[in-house]
């Protein structure tokens, strides 16, 4: 064998070795929104040593720029996005003012805190507020270039949408972006983040499109689905279908390229008595299956094989919130820590729940205000007055992950037994072959590949 030959089997074995221990040793991640309207939440330091040594969540965004929060989070590796309030946005479009922002907010926490995003305003579309629509891009470009004369080039810029910016959305392949929006918005906006790389962020929410007669259909729960005439592909949850819905229309624009990255989407927990879909059974249904389809690395039938960075809304219970008892009760966790139902987000050194869910946090009094159930997604913060997959949390281990699908470890064997490399062991008849499962054999091949790594 020939020194080249050998260093370029070596480095094949070693780049198969990392893919298969990808597969093997990483479990999901996933991000959160973290509310603080409420009156008896934790210090921001508390959250952030909770996050990082008891959870696999691995980023967070906040709907302003809490100076407490930023220092909170520093130097613990947990990515933060950070949010311009809604009524800054006009202001902000002066490259001063923008100058200012980026020094006053963000140059003081950063590189310590790992800002990573600035999201412009919150579903400033759906606002209806002329000033701000027609200030978000030039506001956005503006913050992008005070980055850049402060020499930091790694925090993105972007805004968050709900999915009312669509038209003929029920099936996805037909869905566009509204006219009204289309070339003065979200032609330049698509432009903007194609250039800088940076990920279109969208709140889908089917919570909001709860009906009794549509309750399978959001809860991936068995049903017959919706079939896509165009494309032939029948949708049997309602999360898949929004996001297939939103990448066919920057696709029909020329922009399929850009990432797609879920800013907000969660469940609650708990509501009013005229509100009996929010109860833990249906939380933990839609939480869970939504940050499997996040996070397998299957992605959707019109993004295949993609994992999409997620935002669960919302971190805590949060008891200041206006409205009814669902706005109060978002969260994952209650104040205190406990969980109010399990989705898997626990790290493994703490261990898993027993499969039981707890019984949901107490809620207060509703409050008198009106409820802003018409809002694409749930009250927030003072502000309203992305490769883009999560980054994967590793664990010990040499088996295959729980979310490495099949197809995916299926592809990694087959390409390792294409170089030359004798598969014997984990083929019919050899000493490590497990007709059981192909993750039997994806385990055997880890081994293996190191013996090649140390012969070849």
């Amino acid at each position: 064998m020939t020194a080249t030959t050998r260093t370029t089997s070596i480095t094949t074995a070693l780049l198969h070795l990392s893919t298969l221990l990808h597969l093997s040793t990483t479990a999901f991640s996933i991000g959160v929104n973290y509310g603080t309207l409420a009156n008896d939440l934790p210090s921001p330091s508390q959250v952030a040593n909770f996050l990082k040594t008891k959870t696999i969540i691995d980023s967070i965004k906040i709907f302003d720029t809490n100076p407490d929060i930023l220092r909170g989070f520093a130097n613990t590796n947990i990515t933060v996005t950070v949010t311009v309030g809604n009524g800054d946005i006009p202001a902000l479009v002066d490259a001063n003012a923008a100058g200012r922002w980026v020094a006053h907010n963000i140059e003081p926490f950063y590189p310590q805190t790992r800002i990573k995003l600035i999201a412009v305003g919150n579903e400033i579309l759906f606002s209806g507020n002329k000033e701000w629509i027609s200030h978000l891009v030039p506001c956005i470009k503006s913050l992008h270039q005070a980055l850049v004369r402060a020499g930091i080039d790694d925090v993105k810029v972007s805004t968050p949408y709900t999915l009312g910016i669509l038209q003929d959305s029920v099936q996805p392949s037909a869905a566009r972006i509204k006219p009204a929006y289309a070339k003065v918005v979200f032609a330049p906006m698509l432009e903007f983040l194609r250039q800088t790389k940076s990920p279109l962020l969208i709140n889908p929410y089917p919570y909001f499109s709860y009906s009794p007669s549509m309750e399978n259909y959001i809860l991936f729960k068995p049903n017959s689905g919706i079939h896509d005439d165009n494309t032939n592909i029948t949708y049997t949850n309602m999360f898949v279908a929004m996001m297939d819905a939103v990448y066919s229309a920057i696709k029909a624009m020329g922009y399929d390229d850009v990432d797609i990255v879920v800013a907000e989407t969660g469940w609650p927990s708990l509501g009013d008595p005229d509100q009996p879909m929010c109860t833990v059974e249906n939380a933990v249904l839609y939480n869970k299956n939504m940050i499997e389809v996040a996070t397998s690395g299957e992605g959707t039938p019109l993004m295949p094989n993609r994992r999409f960075e997620t935002y669960i809304f919302a971190l805590f219970n949060e008891n200041l919130k206006p409205g009814t008892a669902a706005e109060r009760n978002w969260g994952l966790f209650r104040p205190d820590f406990t969980p109010v139902y399990d989705v898997g987000i626990m790290s493994s050194a703490v261990g898993k729940s027993n499969g039981s869910s707890p019984s949901p946090a107490t809620s207060p009094s509703p409050a008198t205000s009106p409820s802003t159930g018409a809002s694409p997604s749930p009250t927030e913060s003072p502000s309203s007055g992305s490769a883009p997959s999560p980054t994967t949390a590793s664990k010990t281990g040499s088996g295959p992950k729980a979310d490495a699908s099949d197809k995916a470890l299926q592809a990694n064997k087959d390409d390792v037994c294409t170089e030359g490399k004798q598969c014997k062991p984990v083929q019919t008849g050899g000493a490590c072959y497990n007709p059981s499962s192909v993750r039997s054999l994806a385990s055997s091949l880890i081994p293996l590949i190191m013996i090649w790594f140390v012969y070849i």
